[in-house]
């Protein structure tokens, strides 16, 4: 069980983190989807630090499991709030948030798997 708890984890941790990355560096795809959003430019790099914040928490998950149940649980609730975010202005382009939640509810359910079943 042990590998899949760090393959998932270690997953999520780099998607995330690189995720984390083009939104903190300015690059143009989050300033679009926040466009298209309608949300604040000004929220992109306080949203590319939750990102970060949540990769970095589900790393330190290896050392204090419950920091990674809190990380992981933190990511599913942000592409909560993302989904309502796409429904708010009637986007129905999914697909990329569909592998961001699912990643995100994998590294939760395998964390609460993993230190807690």
């Amino acid at each position: 069980m042990f590998t899949v708890y760090a393959w998932v984890t270690g997953f999520a941790a780099f998607l995330f983190g690189s995720a984390a990355v083009v939104y903190l560096i300015g690059h143009e795809f989050p300033k679009a989807q926040a466009d298209m959003k309608r949300l604040p430019r000004s929220w992109v790099p306080v949203l590319g630090l939750m990102l970060a914040a949540g990769s970095l928490g589900l790393l330190g998950g290896f050392g204090v499991p419950m920091l990674g149940t809190l990380a992981a649980s933190g990511l599913v609730l942000y592409f909560v709030g993302a989904l309502l975010a796409h429904l708010r202005v009637g986007s129905r382009k999914l697909g990329n948030w569909a592998f961001f939640f699912a990643t995100a509810v994998a590294s939760l359910g395998v964390n609460l798997a993993y230190h807690w079943v």
